[in-house]
């Protein structure tokens, strides 16, 4: 019933949200909006080639994240700090305004003891806002690039556009968290005093007290799930009853994740007249994604893997919220990598091997449903791949839309689909050679899915991870930094660049021997293009990774390998940010 009123609820929100936001690109600005650009210095009605766009978009977030790491490292002195939260780490501080300006959201700290107000407000939830917009914005340039416009639009008209499809869904849904208990305060921290005194290691006197961080946590939570963005407020992110507290947030927050990747598949189609087209699009990613969460469900319904066999009731509950069970956390594992959240219900990291494989395959992907705007970029990526397959095996000159594909075009596509396994296979690799670097919490089969999830999770523009990590390093912080930002603006640029070049080319007339993009035919050897070139790409690093796991964990007494039966050692982790109040059970550790 969750995966089904789940999937009820996007579809129903999503048709007239995708009509909606297909209506808004293909009209002009309004007056209001005319005159709001016009105070920034922006003529609305000026056009863009797409390298004028792409130098525009590339320039926003270049100030944007200088602003971000500027405010993250003098917090200590500004304002909107209650708790005295002192400066962020340079590295930390790097790695964060990169994984916010790259719609990623990837944390390598605690928020709620290692930002102040004042950051969570400019350098997440501001970023958290226009990440998501850009995304939105360039989507809607490449596809007037595949109409046929030179004229791809005006980046910064189109931002707008985009905050104010944005902005009032996140204002409903931080109402409806709101009145589910989840703070919405600029307060400090609140102390609670405790039924029955702790006995902490390490103090002689037991505790009486417990800190409760809180803030306007409501804001952050809503765009955080709309604009897939992921991240949290606090470190164990939705698993945290302050994030997430009732049946209703949970099926909120979920329905989020994907509702405006579906909605922007809808106006897609509707933007480029090829609703057909759209349609098989949709039915593409919702069919793979049925597959992987059919896969992720059924993988945590097993007892934990790690546990030799002792059965327990309700499946791998380990990591998990005992009120929400393994089905509804495997959903949100597997919709959370599917779109480019990462926002956690909970410990990805204490997934079965198999159940941890479907989020690395939901990220290879990166197109089912995806990310806001890139999402449906790289699902076109793989489009002009297929029709160029397809055309050589027809013996056809490729097409699309009536506009020939020539080699340009090909070697743009085809070095996107390199650069994915170049960087988080390349980086994986290093990480691995030097074991010193990567921190890892297992020496195993599961230290290597944990070191390749980071990078995917870069990759992915995702942020989600396998927390065993000790990932807040100079290392890791420095790294994954630029994987983020390689891995997000090459991929907008490209297809960016293609759609250009595609718009200079004379459209052929369709005729009875075009091929057509639009057929289950066509939907059926997509599909199969994508699974067998992300296969080719990661299949030997997943066999060796959550496949090893599994058979390990999984061999009869006595037969188990070195590396399985090595004993698991747990590196002291990162230093995190430490609150000037009482440390507060929900800090660090619990990441």
């Amino acid at each position: 019933m969750d995966i089904l009123l789940t999937f009820l609820l996007t579809f129903l929100l999503a048709a007239p949200l995708g009509l909606l936001i297909a209506r808004l690109y293909a009209s002009p600005a309004s007056r209001f909006t005319a005159g709001l650009l016009r105070l920034c210095g922006v003529n609305a009605a000026s056009g863009m080639n797409w390298r004028q766009y792409g130098a525009a978009l590339l320039g926003t977030n270049a100030v944007l994240g200088v602003v971000a790491y500027l405010t993250l490292v003098t917090q200590g002195a500004l304002p909107l700090n209650p708790d005295r939260i002192g400066d962020m780490r340079w590295d930390t501080a790097l790695h964060t305004a990169a994984s916010f300006i790259t719609n990623t959201n990837q944390q390598h700290y605690s928020g709620q003891s290692g930002l102040s107000y004042l950051s969570q407000l400019i350098a997440i939830v501001t970023l958290q806002f226009v990440t998501p917009a850009a995304g939105m914005a360039a989507l809607f340039a490449v596809l007037r690039g595949l109409r046929g416009q030179a004229n791809v639009g005006n980046y910064y008209l189109d931002v707008t556009r985009a905050l104010g499809t944005l902005l009032p869904a996140s204002l409903l849904l931080a109402a409806l968290l709101t009145s589910q208990g989840v703070p919405s305060t600029f307060s400090g921290a609140k102390t609670a005093t405790l039924l029955q005194p702790q006995q902490v290691e390490g103090q002689a006197e037991p505790v009486t007290t417990q800190t409760i961080p809180v803030g306007p946590v409501a804001a952050m939570v809503a765009i955080k799930q709309l604009g897939t963005n992921g991240g949290g407020w606090y470190g164990p992110n939705s698993s945290v009853p302050l994030e997430n507290p009732t049946p209703l947030s949970n099926l909120a927050s979920m329905v989020s994740l994907i509702l405006f990747p579906v909605s922007l598949v809808i106006a897609s189609g509707v933007f480029l007249n090829r609703r057909r087209f759209g349609a098989a699009l949709l039915g593409v990613m919702s069919v793979t994604s049925a597959a992987l969460i059919t896969g992720a469900v059924l993988a945590e319904r097993q007892p934990n893997a790690a546990l030799l066999g002792l059965a327990a009731p309700g499946g791998n509950m380990e990591g998990k919220e005992v009120r929400l069970g393994t089905d509804a956390t495997a959903l949100w594992a597997s919709l959370t990598t599917q779109t480019s959240n990462g926002s956690v219900s909970g410990m990805h990291d204490s997934l079965n091997p198999l159940g941890g494989l479907v989020p690395q395959l939901g990220m290879f992907l990166n197109d089912v449903y995806g990310g806001i705007g890139v999402g449906m970029i790289n699902m076109l990526v793989f489009v002009i791949l297929t029709v160029f397959i397809a055309g050589l095996m027809v013996g056809r000159t490729p097409e699309l839309f009536g506009r020939k594909i020539e080699v340009r075009e090909i070697k743009l596509a085809s070095l996107l689909i390199l650069l994915q396994p170049a960087l988080v296979l390349g980086f994986t690799a290093v990480t691995l050679a030097a074991p010193a670097l990567s921190g890892t919490s297992n020496p195993g089969f599961h230290g290597l899915s944990q070191v390749l999830y980071e990078y995917n999770s870069a990759y992915a523009n995702n942020g989600s991870g396998f927390e065993g990590l000790g990932d807040n390093t100079p290392w890791w912080n420095v790294t994954c930094a630029a994987v983020l930002i390689l891995a997000r603006f090459l991929p907008i640029l490209a297809p960016l660049a293609i759609a250009g070049l595609l718009a200079t080319k004379k459209a052929a007339p369709e005729t009875s021997g075009t091929l057509r993009v639009d057929t289950p035919v066509f939907a059926g050897m997509l599909l199969g293009v994508m699974v067998l070139l992300q296969l080719l790409n990661f299949a030997p690093a997943l066999v060796l990774g959550p496949v090893a796991e599994q058979l390990s964990l999984t061999q009869p007494a006595g037969a188990g390998t070195p590396a399985a039966a090595a004993p698991a050692t747990v590196p002291a982790p990162g230093p995190d940010p430490v609150p000037a109040t009482p440390p507060s059970p929900l800090t660090g550790a619990a990441r």
